[in-house]
């Protein structure tokens, strides 16, 4: 029995710490999107320290390292660093330097990228077309290279419907930034013929 009652305390404080890792993740995404970049930097570091202390208490109980929460916090971190690298055109961190498990860094990386439209969408509504168009070129370099990995599901976590929703957005994306571009050519030519 204490041994039960050991890992039902491990599960309550890792399961705290990934909810943990999960909101300040969240909130760092946010920042990013508000260009608050000291915030983003601030939230990350909690997300970070939280998802330290839950892989942590859950360490000694493989069966709840893989109970699903850990995996989940996991992605959620890694959405977020990934988000601020693409955003920021930083390298993108890779699973080893960010203390992750392969399937989770590849649909947190796939995440991220689906997170490029909201940034691209307020790039064009403050007329930066060209930053619009740069988010969208990093939007299909990930799709492209996460496309290309031909591993089952038990592998990959899910990979391909998390891709099936990354490719919506990416051409919706695409769509979106097009017309922009085409209506300012449009205001360009006009502007041009009135002077």
């Amino acid at each position: 029995m204490a041994r039960l009652d050991a890992a039902n305390s491990a599960r309550e404080a890792g399961l705290a710490a990934c909810r943990t890792t999960i909101r300040a993740s969240s909130s760092a995404i946010r920042a990013v999107h508000l260009l608050d970049p000291d915030t983003a930097e601030q939230r990350l570091g909690e997300a970070e320290t939280a998802l330290t202390a839950a892989r942590s208490a859950l360490d000694p109980y493989p069966a709840l390292v893989h109970a699903g929460f850990l995996h989940d916090a996991a992605k959620e971190y890694v959405e977020a660093r990934v988000t601020v690298a693409l955003v920021t055109g930083a390298e993108v961190p890779a699973p080893a330097e960010l203390g992750v498990e392969d399937a989770a860094w590849l649909n947190g990386v796939a995440e991220a990228a689906s997170e490029l439209r909201r940034h691209a969408l307020d790039r064009l509504r403050a007329g930066q077309l060209d930053e619009a168009e740069l988010l969208l070129a990093r939007m299909d370099a990930v799709f492209g290279e996460l496309v290309a990995i031909d591993a089952p599901d038990a592998l990959t976590g899910g990979l391909r419907r998390t891709l099936d929703a990354l490719r919506a957005v990416l051409e919706r994306t695409r769509g979106d930034v097009t017309a922009a571009i085409l209506q300012q050519r449009l205001r360009d030519a006009i502007d041009g013929r009135m002077r």
